[in-house]
């Protein structure tokens, strides 16, 4: 009898555990309702009008015109602005602010700043991403020995404020790395900065390394300038092998047409930079479906450069020179049929905040013949596409992540400076910059 009465007590507290568990998880539904005056579809590449979106917590549970808002619903009323997907940015490195004037920058951040410093101060650079409507960064190396992992995870958890992050952890390279001059007994400064791989095996193992440890990416430089070594195509075989069992996507560093064509002919997903690329490479990176990220340089921040280095050259020549090139390579892939995604590779010191420095990547697209809105898909949707996130970020559907901010002004007619006009940014259904 005694053993009847526990068990019924027992299984009473289970009930009303349960019970109050329910009940708290309703009350903290929160349901918003925000009016977007226009909304990007950036799946479609066009703006619609007068729309609502409904959220949940943090998920988006409904889109539509006709969506009935109760009477003493919480609204958000963005009808004189563009509502849009959270930014993207694909090239990003939150733990390197490299000083413009500075010759050895590798020294400072390797040498004397130590981990705990540049993750503190990543995590300020990650803040300024945000508030400038970048709610998703793909963070590639330059970040110590995994210490883009523990960003990712402290903002995850709340400790920290930024946007959410993909990251890469060192990039997987040859020796040497990217720090030319380096004599040979300090190489172990390399080490902490990158994996350094000599063969095949190596490159397996790095694969297993970077997963084990947190990353979600694989990051490799085909080529590592400006130092003149590079993995070998068989090096590179064996990591897309080795990431793609894994699940996880390999990008590349490269900068000349040769070490695209390899990456390329390897397998690899993304190709960072590509400076210089021929007719026939992008061709093949159309067929096998390979992503080109431009990290080309606006012109305001040209000018930025030109004057924290005090440039005594041709300032007009130089700048047109750069930016022919640019525009020739990124028409070009654009003929070609290649996927264009958005990346800043935004690690020197403009002297503003990072992350609006880093706006300024849509600017160079705009510069060089990009349409607002393919520029808008490309660093939303098709951003997002690449990591296999299109149904969860990068758009405002269905069961996507509340990640939604609001700029004032035309993105068509007035791109350059509607897009630095952000008047609303929510991540994950939480709201970080509103203004009135």
């Amino acid at each position: 009898m005694k053993e009847q009465i526990k068990y019924l007590l027992v299984l009473g507290l289970f009930f009303l555990f349960s019970t109050l568990t329910v009940a708290q998880s309703i009350e903290k539904c929160e349901i918003t309702f925000i009016k977007a005056g226009k909304l990007f579809d950036s799946e479609n590449g066009k703006i619609l009008t007068n729309y609502i979106i409904k959220i949940e917590d943090n998920k988006i549970k409904e889109v539509g015109k006709d969506i009935l808002i109760p009477k003493n619903g919480k609204v958000i009323d963005l009808s004189a602005y563009t509502v849009l997907p959270g930014l993207i940015d694909g090239h990003t490195h939150l733990m390197t602010l490299d000083n413009l004037k500075d010759e050895y920058p590798m020294a400072e951040k390797v040498l004397f700043e130590g981990d705990a410093l540049r993750v503190l101060r990543g995590a300020k650079r990650a803040k300024t991403w945000l508030e400038a409507g970048f709610t998703t960064v793909r963070d590639l190396g330059d970040s110590g020995p995994f210490l883009d992992v523990a960003l990712k995870n402290a903002i995850n958890e709340g400790t920290t404020v930024g946007p959410r992050m993909f990251v890469s952890g060192p990039i997987i390279i040859s020796e040497g790395g990217q720090v030319p001059g380096l004599i040979k007994s300090q190489r172990e400064v390399v080490e902490d900065e990158y994996t350094i791989v000599k063969n095949v095996d190596d490159a397996i193992n790095a694969v297993r390394i970077h997963v084990n440890y947190g990353a979600d990416i694989i990051k490799i430089a085909a080529n590592n300038s400006p130092n003149n070594t590079s993995l070998t195509i068989d090096e590179m075989k064996a990591i897309v092998k080795m990431a793609h069992r894994y699940d996880k996507k390999v990008t590349a560093h490269a900068t000349n047409d040769l070490a695209v064509w390899e990456a390329v002919t390897a397998g690899v997903d993304g190709i960072e930079h590509g400076y210089q690329i021929s007719d026939t490479t992008l061709t093949l990176m159309a067929k096998k479906g390979v992503a080109l990220v431009p990290t080309d340089i606006s012109k305001p921040l040209f000018n930025k450069i030109y004057d924290i280095v005090d440039y005594k050259g041709d300032k007009a020549a130089a700048m047109k020179w750069s930016k022919d090139r640019y525009q020739d390579r990124l028409q070009r892939a654009i003929k070609a049929g290649v996927t264009i995604l958005t990346g800043s590779d935004n690690y020197l010191d403009f002297e503003m905040p990072q992350g609006e420095a880093a706006k300024n990547i849509l600017i160079a697209y705009e510069e060089e013949g990009m349409k607002p809105l393919d520029i808008l898909k490309s660093s939303t949707y098709l951003s997002a596409k690449f990591m296999a996130k299109e149904n969860e970020l990068g758009t405002i559907k269905e069961g996507a992540f509340a990640d939604i901010i609001a700029v004032k002004g035309d993105v068509e007619n007035d791109f350059s400076n509607t897009i630095f006009n952000i008047v609303f940014v929510m991540k994950n259904g939480e709201i970080y910059v509103k203004k009135e």
